[in-house]
């Protein structure tokens, strides 16, 4: 990851103090009207970059510049919930490739989020070309082990394990990787989303994501970061079946204290 510095420019600072107030890192101070960077091993979260009102804060390292907000922009709650309702896991899937536009943005959701301390840990690996190749691979590998699955999991006891077990022919899977498993699965929740604003339907498949975190040679063959592991499986593809209707969840369980 490359260095980061905090920036700031003393001609348009105003020295207001809302870069001070919003940081979490109590790393900012005001001196003689001008604010000012106490030390350079903060977070480098950006809140006093998004905050400004002048634009006097930036972040050096990057190699996109902050995009400024034209106007507020708020999604529809009933919407949202509605989205979430009738959402269901995908294996069915049609013959259809996937724009490599939307890919990249299905991507970028994953990048921009949020991850804690803004470690930014989070890596991504597209297979598409090589899917069924290392979709092969996985197979044998369950293969090996189904008699110890067996035992634990009745859908396995059942399942044939045929050829396409883990992506049901899907055109391409995100393999989403990080050293904090919270930062990959926030990630792949803000992916999904937008994979679904674009009419694509997603499978988690959590089977592969424990057999690539099981086997070295999965692991070799995804080239998996030192540090790091899968947190998430997106199977992706235009959904072949379409759902009627939301299905019925358990009562709330919840406390307000």
């Amino acid at each position: 990851m490359k260095m980061h510095e905090i920036i700031i420019d003393k001609e348009k600072c105003t020295g207001c103090g809302m870069c001070k107030k919003e940081c979490v890192a109590y790393n900012l101070t005001i001196e003689e009207k001008k604010a000012k960077a106490i030390a350079n091993d903060c977070v480098m979260c950006g809140h006093c970059v998004a905050v400004c009102l002048k634009g006097a804060i930036a972040i050096s390292g990057y190699d996109t510049e902050p995009i400024e907000k034209e106007q507020e922009t708020f999604l529809n709650p009933e919407d949202v919930m509605n989205v979430i309702r009738f959402r269901r896991t995908v294996r069915q899937f049609k013959e259809k490739q996937i724009p490599q536009e939307v890919i990249e943005q299905i991507l970028e959701a994953g990048r921009l989020t949020h991850t804690a301390r803004n470690k930014q840990d989070v890596s991504f690996i597209v297979l598409d070309k090589e899917k069924d190749k290392v979709e092969e691979y996985a197979v044998g590998f369950v293969h090996k082990i189904k008699p110890v699955m067996n035992l634990f999991s009745p859908m396995i006891r059942r399942n044939k394990i045929g050829n396409h077990f883990f992506f049901y022919q899907a055109p391409i899977v995100i393999v989403i990787t990080a050293k904090d498993k919270i930062n990959g699965i926030l990630a792949a929740q803000n992916m999904e989303f937008v994979a679904e604003a674009n009419g694509l339907g997603v499978l988690f498949s959590g089977f592969f994501t424990n057999a690539a975190n099981v086997s070295y040679k999965i692991k070799k063959i995804l080239g998996i970061q030192k540090g790091k592991k899968v947190v998430a499986t997106l199977v992706i593809g235009y959904p072949k079946v379409k759902y009627q209707r939301s299905v019925q969840r358990e009562k709330i369980d919840v406390k307000y204290r």
